[in-house]
């Protein structure tokens, strides 16, 4: 038993009953064994405070124990009764146990919610109920569109989350680096506020990657469409290549067509964890613009040279 019950519940000698019951109802629901399957010093805190407050909310037991503090037990008329009986066992404000429901202590039930819990102290020898578990507060959906390159690199976004009371906030989402679009962000905590002193909901946040006009994805791969000239695709080059991770050089072997793709290792999606994806650029020769009818005929006169059907293998 503690040997200061007003220490127990954090109240002063002086507190009223209401001050008393208020402190008693905060801490049961902090430490009730049902809210802490797990924890031994959780349910060895809950007895204390039961035993403080079975006191303390009888008037005549607090005034007993005012006079003599924790050894009131021993002191009464006569001492204890026969058989070792408390002196005020059958009293109307407890007795051998306290049947204590979450329903009342959380405020949820029927009838008078909290001030019901005071009627039902005192039960000798009662089981109690297996309360219901508070519940949590609902999730909140978002989906939030960024720009390709964020899904890539990573980044921040901020987003207005209305609530379920209508009040809108402001949060600052971080974008993990290489999230996949239609993944979802899941940040705890951040949903709707639980009715009845349970844990709050989260907010799920359904990331959207808009359109980049050159770079497509497959998973941790890139593509990319580079335009080389005639020359270029004849002679061979080095061209310069944007990426995530910056330029890259490549080589464009002699004699290219389009739609030869040259891979770039390591170039494509990395994500936080894991190996990084690869980039292919694609490439694709672009005539020279306003040919004059001489070149035009020149390159024609080349072409009539090497007259081989490239449509030779395409098949239904």
């Amino acid at each position: 038993m503690a040997d200061d019950y007003y220490e127990t519940l954090g109240v002063g000698r002086k507190a009223s009953d209401e001050e008393i019951q208020s402190a008693y109802r905060q801490l049961a629901r902090k430490y009730h064994p049902d809210l802490n399957p797990d924890d031994a010093k959780a349910k060895q805190k809950f007895q204390e405070l039961q035993n403080a407050f079975e006191v303390l909310n009888d008037p005549k037991k607090r005034e007993m124990y005012d006079r003599y503090g924790s050894a009131y037990e021993s002191v009464g008329a006569g001492g204890p009764g026969p058989g070792g009986a408390h002196p005020w066992a059958n009293a109307g404000g407890g007795g051998a146990g306290v049947d204590i429901n979450l329903d009342d202590l959380f405020g949820g039930g029927g009838g008078g919610g909290f001030a019901d819990l005071f009627k039902n102290l005192g039960g000798r020898g009662k089981r109690a109920t297996r309360p219901t578990p508070p519940k949590g507060g609902t999730n909140i959906n978002y989906e939030l569109t960024v720009p390709f390159t964020t899904t890539v690199l990573g980044g921040e976004a901020q987003i207005a989350v209305q609530r379920a009371n209508g009040r809108t906030e402001t949060i600052q989402v971080k974008v993990p680096q290489g999230i996949e679009d239609g993944k979802k962000i899941r940040l705890r905590g951040q949903g709707n506020p639980s009715p009845d002193g349970g844990p709050d909901g989260d907010l799920l946040i359904k990331v959207k990657a808009a359109p980049h006009p050159h770079f497509r994805r497959q998973g941790k791969r890139l593509d990319v469409r580079v335009p080389i000239t005639l020359a270029e695709a004849i002679g061979g080059a080095k061209i310069d290549v944007p990426t995530p991770h910056g330029t890259i050089t490549l080589t464009v072997p002699p004699g290219t067509s389009s739609g030869a793709k040259l891979r770039m290792k390591g170039q494509g999606v990395k994500p936080a964890k894991g190996e990084a994806g690869d980039l292919f650029a694609e490439l694709q020769v672009l005539l020279p613009k306003d040919l004059s009818d001489e070149d035009r005929e020149q390159l024609q006169s080349i072409a009539a040279k090497y007259a081989d059907n490239p449509r030779t293998d395409l098949k239904w």
